[in-house]
């Protein structure tokens, strides 16, 4: 599954690329009416790959958490056992694919990483090596959960973990989204691992990433984080409740 937004220059090339290493795949493409004529891309590529490749068309861009919400409603609809999300700049290397599926035949939920084994980060400015690695350190330490890399966009699913999630309960629609899945995942106690892969900065079109979205990420953790504390407690208070009436006595 492939978000896309603006990106007619990669779309063509990652298809092929990723047809190339597993020929066994459905791609669908999720466009939220790209003015770069991108969807119009990907109806043409349709056509070519009938039956393989599938275009689901968005009025408009209503940001990237709404657009994986509606590819995961697809892919369940359609009862695919496997499903893997990736970006459409060209930063996701389909070689990884295999090794992806491999892996999930013993997770529910598998992270590319580009910080598993160093730095696999290529093309990128201090500044943003600077920004990716400290919103991962970030990540870790509000949330608790152990992943190198769990802002990552290059994930592979069971159905099983999928049906799970509750789409209605996300709040994210930015970036943030990678983070708030994983973090459902991981406070449901669904077996995640991790994969390295090397990230390639895109060559062509324009990163999506600004100021706004770096905001929604810095707040949104910490309301990930609380929202779970709240609702464990109120768990925890569901629980004893019924303990405590039990002991209660009626006085005259």
């Amino acid at each position: 599954m492939i978000p896309t937004y603006n990106e007619r220059d990669n779309l063509d090339c990652l298809v092929s690329s990723i047809l190339h290493n597993v020929e066994s795949m459905h791609i669908l493409i999720v466009d939220d009416g790209s003015p770069d004529g991108t969807g119009a891309l990907a109806d043409e590529l349709a056509t070519k790959y009938e039956g393989r490749l599938f275009v689901l068309h968005r009025a408009a861009k209503r940001g990237l958490g709404k657009a994986y919400i509606a590819g995961f409603r697809f892919a369940l609809d359609r009862c695919y056992d496997c499903i893997l999300q990736m970006d459409a700049d060209l930063s996701h290397d389909p070689a990884y694919i295999p090794r992806f599926l491999e892996e999930l035949q013993n997770r529910e939920l598998v992270l590319g990483s580009r910080y598993l084994h160093g730095i696999s980060v290529v093309n990128w400015d201090f500044k943003r090596l600077l920004l990716s690695k400290g919103a991962t350190s970030y990540v870790r330490l509000i949330t608790g959960m152990p992943f190198t890399d769990a802002t990552g966009g290059f994930k592979c699913w069971r159905r099983e973990a999928l049906e799970r999630l509750n789409f209605e309960g996300l709040f994210s629609n930015g970036y943030l989204f990678q983070v708030e899945t994983t973090y459902q995942a991981f406070t449901m106690g669904l077996s995640i691992g991790e994969i390295p892969i090397i990230f390639v900065e895109r060559d062509l079109g324009k990163s999506k990433m600004n100021l706004r979205i770096i905001w929604e990420a810095f707040w949104g953790v910490f309301r990930l984080r609380f929202s779970h504390l709240l609702a464990a407690a109120d768990r925890r208070e569901k629980t004893t409740a019924p303990h405590l009436g039990g002991r209660l006595k009626k006085v005259n």
